[in-house]
């Protein structure tokens, strides 16, 4: 399957994202646990070459620990501020205000002995879309300012929360890159929901996860629907016996297969199929993303 989605307003929020960088002091990069790799937008990594970057592995809670764990290993051997977060309980946001005064801490000694007492420090939160950084900034905030949706493109221009009285967040729209070079990472993509599930044959995208959920995670499917399978069987035969098992039938017994499909997605969406992960760091080139995700002049940060 062949996945490509880059709707207009994408090019539009990217554009106003470099127009904005000069205004902040920090990037807070908002990744999905499950698919760092995917996940990132190498888009992003060019817009803020010059900033400091904090990663968030949100929605921790659905990955495998082991892999959270080395994941947060990797990116931290770049010289990135990590934290693995749950968005929607809270969980890890209580270390992004420290982790931003820490690193603003020698600019506002020098504002402060330059006689400026008062000093805002701006952060701008991105991510690709369906990451979770409404919620993410909803959290932190404790209102619910930002809007937030479980379908991608909900945020459509940049917006300005207040969360102290000396921290702002810039919500921006989710944006992908036009291109998938890799066609795995725009798959991982939209197992995720991170591209609108109306642009994609669901039947075809559920055998393609199916695929790789039994490789590493096969209990998974056998315990969550009571089903079955061999090494030899087709992953729609396996739809189909999820969607027997489910009662998902149509006239003449059929098993409905789009049906099957959409509740399939839906519940590894939700973690119901266990904590999983799709992506492991190994392979991972340091060399070739560590000059791109943070500036050398704040690697000790």
């Amino acid at each position: 399957m062949n996945i490509q989605w880059y709707p207009g307003h994408m090019a539009k929020a990217k554009r106003k994202i470099q127009e904005t960088l000069k205004l902040v002091d920090v990037v807070i990069e908002i990744l999905d646990a499950r698919i760092p790799s995917a996940s990132r937008n190498p888009d992003i990594d060019d817009l803020a070459r010059n900033k400091f970057r904090i990663i968030v592995l949100n929605k921790s809670d659905l990955a495998d620990p082991e892999a959270n764990l080395a994941w947060k290993e990797h990116f931290e051997k770049m010289g990135a501020q990590v934290i693995m977060a749950n968005s929607v309980k809270g969980t890890g946001l209580e270390r992004i205000y420290p982790a931003v005064l820490d690193f603003m801490r020698e600019k506002i000694e020098r504002q402060r002995a330059r006689g400026r007492i008062a000093m805002v420090m701006r952060a701008m939160v991105v991510g690709i879309p369906n990451s979770g950084k409404s919620t993410f900034i909803n959290k932190l905030n404790g209102k619910n300012i930002a809007k937030t949706g479980d379908r991608p493109g909900v945020t459509k221009s940049n917006q300005w929360i207040k969360v102290k009285k000396d921290f702002e967040l810039l919500d921006t729209p989710g944006i992908l890159w036009p291109k998938f070079e890799d066609m795995n990472a725009g798959r991982r993509l939209a197992f995720t929901g991170a591209i609108r599930d109306v642009i994609m044959d669901l039947e075809e995208l559920a055998a393609e996860f199916v695929g790789v959920i039994r490789q590493s995670y096969p209990d998974a499917l056998r315990k969550r629907y009571g089903v079955d399978f061999e090494d030899t069987d087709e992953n729609y035969m396996i739809i189909e016996r999820i969607g027997l098992a489910r009662g998902f039938l149509m006239k003449g017994q059929r098993v409905d297969l789009k049906r099957t499909s959409i509740i399939l997605l839906d519940e590894f969406r939700g973690g119901m199929l266990g904590k999983v992960s799709l992506e492991r760091p190994e392979g991972e080139s340091e060399d070739t993303v560590t000059s791109r995700l943070i500036p050398s002049d704040t690697l000790s940060k």
